[in-house]
């Protein structure tokens, strides 16, 4: 079965009619990864993330908890394949169970963000008015302070537990998604497409959900995957300075702040391997940008 969909978005420019097939999503995942081998790259290192927050526990070779003074600040070896900290605990492990933490932590944060923001964008985006000034005046007074310092605040204010960390996160990555998703719905709304729906008998928010909502999908997607690398380097820094998840809990950024304690003695290994995991992590979600634009962008399902 074939159709044709116009190629441009802009309602102004000709269409230019592209010929689109019908097939499920995973032959069109297969398609972009054909398409664009560093998107197969990225999905390949995800795919490792994912695998160790999933099985990070079966595949440790310690328990990262238990302490064994006896071994303490072993460098690498092949028993110990990262070395060992200063209670003697093998850093390895430690690194592999730290991956759900930090994973889990990053994508709550963002999805709620990713939820509230786009929400709020497409609102004030669609019907514009008073409300629209209102949410821009509050999107403005978020993005007034140094985000991370207000993430501090957060934090400080309602306590350092993994909950009010992925919400003083989710709360400084709000106006990014509602300020892109007003910009789309905004230039869209009075689109042909848009007007022919209306024209059909749809409400208008049928029109702003199924019809102009997938059209913002593909910016945000970007957004989505550079604000999962911010999560996780915002959780370690609030870590690192002692305001996110405690001791002795496995986390990158307090193995990292521990770790810089005993640089200066010799002992690199404790902070360069959290440090290159969590390094691992921001470059893998920093790939994934483009392949998750291509997947949701309807323009690309040829």
């Amino acid at each position: 079965m074939t159709d044709f969909i116009s190629s441009t978005a802009n309602p102004t420019e000709p269409d230019v009619l592209v010929e689109r097939t019908s097939g499920g999503f995973f032959d069109h995942l297969i398609y972009v990864l054909r398409g664009n081998p560093i998107t197969l790259i990225a999905f390949g290192m995800f795919a490792i993330l994912v695998i160790a927050a999933i099985f990070g526990p079966l595949l440790a070779p310690y328990d990262p908890a238990v302490s064994n003074v006896s071994i303490a600040l072993q460098a690498p070896s092949w028993q110990h394949w990262f070395g060992t900290d200063n209670l003697g605990r093998d850093v390895f492990s430690r690194v592999l169970i730290a991956t759900r933490l930090d994973l889990l932590i990053s994508v709550a944060a963002v999805a709620l963000s990713f939820v509230i923001g786009s929400m709020l964008g497409a609102i004030a985006g669609y019907w514009g008015g008073w409300l629209d000034s209102i949410l821009n005046r509050l999107f403005d007074t978020i993005m007034a302070f140094p985000l991370f310092v207000l993430a501090m605040g957060i934090v400080a204010a309602l306590g350092n537990t993994v909950e009010n960390i992925v919400y003083a996160t989710a709360v400084i990555n709000i106006p990014f998604y509602a300020r892109l998703v007003r910009a789309e719905v905004n230039i869209r709304r009075d689109a042909g497409f848009a007007l022919a729906a209306k024209l059909a008998g749809n409400s208008d928010i049928r029109v702003l959900a199924f019809h102009i909502y997938p059209n913002a999908l593909p910016p945000m997607m970007v957004q989505v995957s550079l604000n999962l690398g911010w999560a996780i380097l915002n959780a370690a820094g609030l870590s690192f300075i002692g305001l996110g998840v405690r001791p002795p809990t496995a986390e990158w950024g307090i193995m990292v702040a521990e770790g810089a304690n005993f640089i200066v003695s010799g002992e690199w290994w404790l902070a360069v391997f959290p440090g290159l995991a969590l390094m691992f992590a921001v470059f893998t979600f920093n790939l994934l940008g483009d392949g998750l634009r291509d997947l949701v962008d309807p323009r690309r399902r040829t």
